[in-house]
């Protein structure tokens, strides 16, 4: 992995005003994303991980505190950025295809290299035999792979994951684990993946920043030097649940 980073969340602070009540959701979040890295944000539900995303990804502004992109003179000033949320929302009267080239076509891509583009993913998150499907065809994880494909289409340097499989039944979830993995291994892009659950987040990242109750700070970071594909009995694997799973935060 590249330890150069690809950027900084530099003592970021965030509250929310409501009925003139004042919370606190994040309280000095401060931490690095390195390039082509698997990087999870994990923590207890409703902890402010969400609103972290959305600050990184320029949807919120923090109160304090700034986000930090790497910037070269020869290179555009903020990178790519592409989201997959819990919910995804595709467009219900556009096909499979017709979904993914969607972002292509906002983005200006000529309309005749839409179509191999929008089939490459099509083909890589295994949705191959079902581009002419509407959403409503589809089932909830496949509706994440075209969430996913969509993404991907938009060539992102970084692409940001909230929570994409918290509705998911459970051997559907595995079964996304595994795949996004494997598209990972695959593209390299940068993935910031918030979770909840610390299973996944031990399956799937490269390092892991953990997250307090709220208001959020960083309780601790730690790197998973775990060969993949892993196994959830290794001993390893154990281990470092124990380790976290006593340092996490309980939200009642």
């Amino acid at each position: 992995m590249d330890k150069n980073y690809q950027l900084k969340v530099k003592d970021i602070k965030k509250s929310f005003s409501n009925d003139g009540e004042e919370t606190h959701v994040l309280d000095g979040v401060s931490l690095d994303v390195y390039k082509n890295e698997f990087l999870v944000i994990l923590g207890p539900g409703r902890c402010g991980k969400s609103t972290l995303l959305n600050i990184i990804a320029g949807i919120l502004k923090p109160d304090s505190g700034e986000v930090q992109f790497e910037q070269s003179a020869m290179e555009k000033e903020k990178p790519e950025i592409g989201m997959v949320y819990q919910r995804i929302s595709l467009m219900p009267w556009l096909s499979v295809t017709k979904n993914v080239e969607f972002i292509m076509k906002i983005k200006g891509v000529p309309i005749e290299e839409r179509s191999p583009i929008a089939q490459h993913y099509i083909d890589m998150v295994k949705l191959e035999g079902f581009e002419n499907l509407l959403p409503h065809q589809l089932s909830g994880g496949m509706k994440q792979r075209v969430g996913i494909a969509r993404a991907y289409a938009a060539k992102p340097d970084i692409l940001l994951m909230d929570e994409p499989y918290g509705q998911l039944d459970a051997q559907t979830r595995y079964s996304m684990q595994e795949e996004i993995i494997n598209i990972y291994n695959s593209e390299k892009t940068t993935i910031v993946f918030v979770t909840s659950n610390l299973e996944e987040a031990l399956f799937l990242g490269d390092r892991i920043i953990l997250l307090s109750a709220p208001p959020a700070k960083v309780k601790g970071v730690y790197e998973i030097n775990l060969k993949r594909p892993r196994d959830m009995m290794n001993t390893d694997f154990m281990k470092l649940r124990k380790e976290i799973s006593e340092n996490m935060d309980l939200v009642i």
